[in-house]
Protein backbone atom coordinates (compact mmCIF):
# COMPACT_ATOMS: atom_id res chain seq x y z
CA UNK A 1 0.00 0.00 0.00
CA UNK A 2 2.80 2.47 1.18
CA UNK A 3 4.47 1.77 -2.50
CA UNK A 4 1.42 2.50 -4.49
CA UNK A 5 1.10 5.59 -2.52
CA UNK A 6 4.38 6.90 -3.40
CA UNK A 7 4.06 5.55 -7.07
CA UNK A 8 1.10 7.60 -7.20
CA UNK A 9 2.30 11.10 -5.89
CA UNK A 10 5.45 10.37 -8.26
CA UNK A 11 3.06 9.97 -11.66
CA UNK A 12 0.94 12.70 -10.88
CA UNK A 13 4.04 15.46 -10.12
CA UNK A 14 5.56 13.56 -13.83
CA UNK A 15 1.46 14.57 -15.21
CA UNK A 16 1.69 17.91 -13.91
CA UNK A 17 5.57 18.95 -15.12
CA UNK A 18 4.57 16.55 -18.78
CA UNK A 19 1.18 19.34 -19.18
CA UNK A 20 3.64 22.48 -18.51
CA UNK A 21 1.89 22.95 -15.07
CA UNK A 22 4.48 23.33 -11.86
CA UNK A 23 3.19 21.20 -9.23
CA UNK A 24 1.26 23.44 -6.36
CA UNK A 25 3.80 23.60 -3.50
CA UNK A 26 3.41 27.31 -4.43
CA UNK A 27 0.41 29.75 -4.77
CA UNK A 28 -0.79 32.68 -6.42
CA UNK A 29 -4.01 34.54 -5.26
CA UNK A 30 -5.67 37.22 -6.98
CA UNK A 31 -7.64 40.36 -5.73
CA UNK A 32 -8.74 43.43 -7.00
CA UNK A 33 -7.64 46.92 -5.93
CA UNK A 34 -9.39 50.52 -6.14
CA UNK A 35 -7.41 50.84 -9.57
CA UNK A 36 -9.46 52.07 -12.29
CA UNK A 37 -7.21 51.15 -14.97
CA UNK A 38 -4.21 49.09 -15.32
CA UNK A 39 -1.79 48.26 -13.51
CA UNK A 40 1.87 47.99 -14.53
CA UNK A 41 4.23 48.32 -11.44
CA UNK A 42 4.75 46.88 -8.62
CA UNK A 43 7.69 47.64 -5.81
CA UNK A 44 8.01 46.02 -2.55
CA UNK A 45 10.64 47.09 0.34
CA UNK A 46 10.22 44.43 3.04
CA UNK A 47 7.75 41.72 3.41
CA UNK A 48 5.06 44.41 4.52
CA UNK A 49 5.54 47.91 2.46
CA UNK A 50 5.39 47.91 -1.26
CA UNK A 51 3.62 50.27 -3.95
CA UNK A 52 1.58 49.73 -6.62
CA UNK A 53 1.01 52.24 -9.83
CA UNK A 54 -0.58 52.48 -13.02
CA UNK A 55 -3.20 54.24 -15.43
CA UNK A 56 -4.37 57.71 -15.02
CA UNK A 57 -1.52 58.33 -11.52
CA UNK A 58 -3.09 55.58 -9.82
CA UNK A 59 -0.29 54.90 -6.89
CA UNK A 60 -1.06 53.19 -3.50
CA UNK A 61 1.05 51.81 -0.71
CA UNK A 62 0.22 49.53 1.67
CA UNK A 63 2.54 48.55 5.57
CA UNK A 64 0.42 45.29 5.91
CA UNK A 65 1.57 43.28 2.98
CA UNK A 66 -1.20 44.17 0.76
CA UNK A 67 -3.81 43.56 3.36
CA UNK A 68 -5.08 46.99 2.95
CA UNK A 69 -4.04 49.68 0.48
CA UNK A 70 -4.08 53.82 0.37
CA UNK A 71 -3.83 56.00 -2.66
CA UNK A 72 -1.64 58.82 -2.59
CA UNK A 73 -2.44 61.91 -4.36
CA UNK A 74 0.44 62.50 -6.87
CA UNK A 75 -1.51 65.02 -8.23
CA UNK A 76 -0.90 63.78 -12.31
CA UNK A 77 -3.08 62.13 -14.75
CA UNK A 78 0.00 60.45 -16.55
CA UNK A 79 0.26 56.87 -16.49
CA UNK A 80 2.96 55.75 -14.28
CA UNK A 81 5.11 53.40 -16.04
CA UNK A 82 7.61 52.16 -13.13
CA UNK A 83 8.21 52.54 -9.62
CA UNK A 84 11.93 52.08 -8.36
CA UNK A 85 13.67 52.26 -4.54
CA UNK A 86 17.26 52.51 -4.32
CA UNK A 87 17.08 51.80 -0.40
CA UNK A 88 14.18 52.14 1.97
CA UNK A 89 14.23 55.74 1.38
CA UNK A 90 14.92 56.90 -1.43
CA UNK A 91 12.12 56.05 -4.21
CA UNK A 92 11.99 56.96 -7.85
CA UNK A 93 8.92 56.32 -10.56
CA UNK A 94 8.38 57.87 -14.48
CA UNK A 95 5.05 58.63 -15.55
CA UNK A 96 4.49 59.65 -19.00
CA UNK A 97 6.93 62.69 -18.99
CA UNK A 98 6.83 63.28 -15.81
CA UNK A 99 9.45 62.07 -12.82
CA UNK A 100 8.93 62.24 -9.36
CA UNK A 101 11.24 61.17 -6.33
CA UNK A 102 10.57 60.20 -2.75
CA UNK A 103 13.36 60.54 0.56
CA UNK A 104 10.97 59.33 3.05
CA UNK A 105 9.89 56.26 2.46
CA UNK A 106 6.90 57.10 0.12
CA UNK A 107 5.33 58.79 2.56
CA UNK A 108 5.74 62.17 -0.13
CA UNK A 109 6.28 62.23 -3.72
CA UNK A 110 7.89 65.67 -5.18
CA UNK A 111 7.59 65.90 -9.56
CA UNK A 112 11.49 66.83 -10.28
CA UNK A 113 12.06 68.04 -13.83
CA UNK A 114 15.26 66.05 -15.48
CA UNK A 115 15.60 67.37 -18.97
CA UNK A 116 14.98 70.95 -20.46
CA UNK A 117 11.90 71.15 -22.84
CA UNK A 118 13.82 73.87 -24.57
CA UNK A 119 16.01 70.74 -25.75
CA UNK A 120 13.30 68.93 -27.23
CA UNK A 121 11.41 70.86 -29.84
CA UNK A 122 9.28 69.82 -31.67
CA UNK A 123 9.49 66.15 -29.89
CA UNK A 124 7.84 65.17 -26.29
CA UNK A 125 9.90 62.61 -23.93
CA UNK A 126 8.13 59.94 -22.83
CA UNK A 127 10.17 57.83 -19.72
CA UNK A 128 9.14 54.24 -19.05
CA UNK A 129 12.38 53.07 -17.01
CA UNK A 130 14.62 54.77 -14.34
CA UNK A 131 17.20 53.00 -11.98
CA UNK A 132 20.20 54.45 -9.79
CA UNK A 133 23.29 52.55 -9.49
CA UNK A 134 24.39 53.82 -6.41
CA UNK A 135 23.78 57.16 -4.37
CA UNK A 136 25.05 59.31 -7.53
CA UNK A 137 24.96 57.75 -10.82
CA UNK A 138 21.25 56.64 -12.20
CA UNK A 139 19.39 56.44 -15.78
CA UNK A 140 16.25 57.87 -17.07
CA UNK A 141 15.08 55.84 -20.46
CA UNK A 142 12.24 55.82 -23.00
CA UNK A 143 11.91 57.81 -26.13
CA UNK A 144 10.96 60.53 -28.19
CA UNK A 145 7.58 60.90 -29.68
CA UNK A 146 6.58 63.68 -32.81
CA UNK A 147 3.16 65.41 -32.79
CA UNK A 148 1.68 62.02 -33.93
CA UNK A 149 2.36 59.88 -31.18
CA UNK A 150 5.22 58.21 -33.44
CA UNK A 151 9.30 57.32 -32.07
CA UNK A 152 11.17 58.99 -33.34
CA UNK A 153 14.32 58.57 -32.03
CA UNK A 154 15.41 56.46 -28.44
CA UNK A 155 16.22 58.40 -24.90
CA UNK A 156 19.03 57.81 -22.51
CA UNK A 157 19.24 60.40 -19.75
CA UNK A 158 21.68 59.98 -17.18
CA UNK A 159 22.76 61.91 -13.65
CA UNK A 160 26.11 61.50 -11.94
CA UNK A 161 24.68 63.92 -8.88
CA UNK A 162 22.32 61.74 -7.57
CA UNK A 163 19.22 63.52 -9.74
CA UNK A 164 20.42 66.96 -9.39
CA UNK A 165 21.74 67.46 -12.74
CA UNK A 166 20.76 65.33 -15.59
CA UNK A 167 22.20 65.37 -19.65
CA UNK A 168 21.39 63.02 -22.29
CA UNK A 169 22.87 60.43 -23.53
CA UNK A 170 24.11 59.65 -26.96
CA UNK A 171 23.13 55.69 -28.08
CA UNK A 172 23.54 54.22 -31.35
CA UNK A 173 19.96 53.49 -31.73
CA UNK A 174 16.77 54.98 -32.72
CA UNK A 175 13.81 52.74 -31.31
CA UNK A 176 11.77 53.15 -28.08
CA UNK A 177 13.60 51.83 -25.04
CA UNK A 178 11.50 50.03 -22.71
CA UNK A 179 13.55 48.79 -19.51
CA UNK A 180 16.89 48.92 -18.23
CA UNK A 181 18.68 47.16 -15.36
CA UNK A 182 21.93 48.06 -13.47
CA UNK A 183 24.59 45.74 -11.79
CA UNK A 184 26.83 47.14 -9.29
CA UNK A 185 27.81 50.48 -10.41
CA UNK A 186 29.02 50.06 -13.32
CA UNK A 187 27.51 47.15 -15.91
CA UNK A 188 23.95 48.24 -17.06
CA UNK A 189 21.93 46.84 -19.93
CA UNK A 190 18.62 48.62 -21.61
CA UNK A 191 16.11 46.44 -23.86
CA UNK A 192 13.58 48.28 -26.48
CA UNK A 193 11.78 47.68 -29.66
CA UNK A 194 13.29 45.47 -32.59
CA UNK A 195 15.15 43.07 -30.65
CA UNK A 196 17.72 46.28 -29.07
CA UNK A 197 20.15 45.27 -26.44
CA UNK A 198 22.60 47.89 -25.11
CA UNK A 199 24.86 47.20 -22.87
CA UNK A 200 27.15 49.71 -21.25
CA UNK A 201 30.37 49.40 -18.78
CA UNK A 202 30.83 52.68 -17.42
CA UNK A 203 27.27 53.31 -15.43
CA UNK A 204 25.53 54.90 -18.74
CA UNK A 205 27.84 56.99 -20.31
CA UNK A 206 28.76 55.12 -23.33
CA UNK A 207 26.80 52.10 -24.89
CA UNK A 208 26.85 49.35 -27.50
CA UNK A 209 24.60 47.09 -29.24
CA UNK A 210 24.51 43.65 -28.50
CA UNK A 211 23.66 41.31 -30.78
CA UNK A 212 20.20 39.63 -29.72
CA UNK A 213 19.20 37.35 -32.29
CA UNK A 214 15.88 38.85 -32.56
CA UNK A 215 13.61 41.21 -33.88
CA UNK A 216 10.59 41.12 -31.66
CA UNK A 217 10.35 43.64 -28.88
CA UNK A 218 11.93 43.00 -25.77
CA UNK A 219 10.30 44.54 -22.94
CA UNK A 220 12.27 43.66 -19.62
CA UNK A 221 15.87 42.95 -18.54
CA UNK A 222 17.26 41.38 -15.13
CA UNK A 223 20.90 40.76 -14.62
CA UNK A 224 21.93 38.59 -11.67
CA UNK A 225 25.48 39.78 -12.08
CA UNK A 226 28.02 40.80 -14.46
CA UNK A 227 27.52 37.39 -16.34
CA UNK A 228 24.30 36.11 -16.21
CA UNK A 229 21.19 37.78 -17.35
CA UNK A 230 17.48 37.66 -19.15
CA UNK A 231 15.46 39.70 -21.16
CA UNK A 232 11.90 38.73 -21.91
CA UNK A 233 9.37 40.13 -24.88
CA UNK A 234 6.89 39.56 -27.92
CA UNK A 235 5.81 36.61 -29.19
CA UNK A 236 6.79 34.43 -26.11
CA UNK A 237 10.48 35.85 -26.81
CA UNK A 238 12.74 34.15 -23.84
CA UNK A 239 16.42 35.39 -24.05
CA UNK A 240 18.98 34.24 -21.37
CA UNK A 241 23.02 35.12 -21.54
CA UNK A 242 26.00 34.03 -19.13
CA UNK A 243 28.82 36.09 -20.00
CA UNK A 244 27.03 39.59 -19.56
CA UNK A 245 25.23 39.78 -23.05
CA UNK A 246 28.46 39.04 -25.59
CA UNK A 247 25.69 36.19 -26.62
CA UNK A 248 22.45 35.58 -26.12
CA UNK A 249 20.53 32.60 -26.36
CA UNK A 250 16.99 32.27 -27.40
CA UNK A 251 15.37 29.86 -25.05
CA UNK A 252 12.85 27.63 -26.31
CA UNK A 253 9.36 27.10 -24.60
CA UNK A 254 5.67 26.24 -24.89
CA UNK A 255 4.32 29.43 -24.56
CA UNK A 256 3.91 32.33 -27.23
CA UNK A 257 2.18 35.07 -26.13
CA UNK A 258 3.89 38.53 -25.08
CA UNK A 259 5.90 38.37 -22.03
CA UNK A 260 6.18 41.53 -20.05
CA UNK A 261 8.24 41.26 -17.07
CA UNK A 262 11.50 38.79 -15.48
CA UNK A 263 12.70 38.48 -12.06
CA UNK A 264 14.93 36.01 -10.38
CA UNK A 265 14.67 35.70 -6.19
CA UNK A 266 18.36 33.82 -6.89
CA UNK A 267 20.86 32.68 -8.84
CA UNK A 268 18.55 30.03 -9.87
CA UNK A 269 15.10 30.46 -9.36
CA UNK A 270 12.92 32.94 -11.77
CA UNK A 271 9.22 34.09 -13.11
CA UNK A 272 7.74 35.76 -16.22
CA UNK A 273 4.85 37.42 -16.14
CA UNK A 274 2.81 37.94 -19.01
CA UNK A 275 -0.33 38.29 -21.09
CA UNK A 276 -3.42 35.92 -20.43
CA UNK A 277 -2.34 35.68 -16.87
CA UNK A 278 0.97 33.69 -17.98
CA UNK A 279 3.14 33.16 -15.16
CA UNK A 280 6.05 31.14 -16.14
CA UNK A 281 8.17 29.11 -13.28
CA UNK A 282 12.51 28.63 -13.59
CA UNK A 283 14.64 26.56 -10.84
CA UNK A 284 17.44 25.83 -13.34
CA UNK A 285 18.96 29.40 -14.27
CA UNK A 286 16.28 30.03 -16.69
CA UNK A 287 16.75 27.12 -19.23
CA UNK A 288 13.62 25.41 -18.87
CA UNK A 289 10.65 27.66 -17.91
CA UNK A 290 7.00 25.63 -16.74
CA UNK A 291 3.52 27.23 -16.17
CA UNK A 292 2.63 28.14 -12.76
CA UNK A 293 -1.48 27.85 -12.44
CA UNK A 294 -2.33 31.86 -11.64
CA UNK A 295 -5.80 32.10 -11.43
CA UNK A 296 -6.79 34.63 -14.03
CA UNK A 297 -6.63 35.06 -17.78
CA UNK A 298 -6.20 39.02 -17.37
CA UNK A 299 -3.17 40.25 -19.03
CA UNK A 300 -0.14 40.49 -16.29
CA UNK A 301 2.08 43.88 -16.81
CA UNK A 302 4.24 44.36 -13.47
CA UNK A 303 6.00 41.64 -11.26
CA UNK A 304 8.46 41.75 -7.79
CA UNK A 305 9.46 38.40 -6.60
CA UNK A 306 11.71 37.66 -3.99
CA UNK A 307 12.64 34.19 -1.97
CA UNK A 308 9.69 34.08 0.19
CA UNK A 309 6.97 36.53 -1.34
CA UNK A 310 6.05 38.42 -4.65
CA UNK A 311 3.47 40.41 -6.31
CA UNK A 312 2.48 40.64 -9.84
CA UNK A 313 0.14 42.97 -11.22
CA UNK A 314 -2.10 43.97 -14.13
CA UNK A 315 -4.96 44.63 -16.78
CA UNK A 316 -7.87 46.08 -14.64
CA UNK A 317 -6.14 46.24 -11.58
CA UNK A 318 -5.84 43.02 -11.31
CA UNK A 319 -3.18 41.88 -7.83
CA UNK A 320 -1.72 38.92 -7.35
CA UNK A 321 0.24 37.70 -4.20
CA UNK A 322 2.80 34.73 -4.11
CA UNK A 323 3.38 32.97 -1.42
CA UNK A 324 5.44 29.63 -0.79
Amino acid sequence: MICFCRMTVHILVCLCVAAGIAPAQERWSAQRTAASGDLVAVYFTSAESGWIAGDNGFLASTGDGGRTWKRYPLGTTEDINEIYFRNDENGYLVAGTKTFITRDGGRTWKETRIYDPADFRGVVPEFLSIRFADRRRGLAIGSLLNSRGDVVDSLIMRTADGGETWRRVSVPARVELFHLDFNGSDRAWVVGDEGLILASTDSGATWKVQTSGTKMPLYNVDFRDDEEGYAVGKAGTILRTENGGARWEKVNSAYRETLMRVNFADDKNGWIVGYGGAVLRSSDKGRTWVRQSSGTATNLYGLFISKKYGWAVGAGGILLTYSR
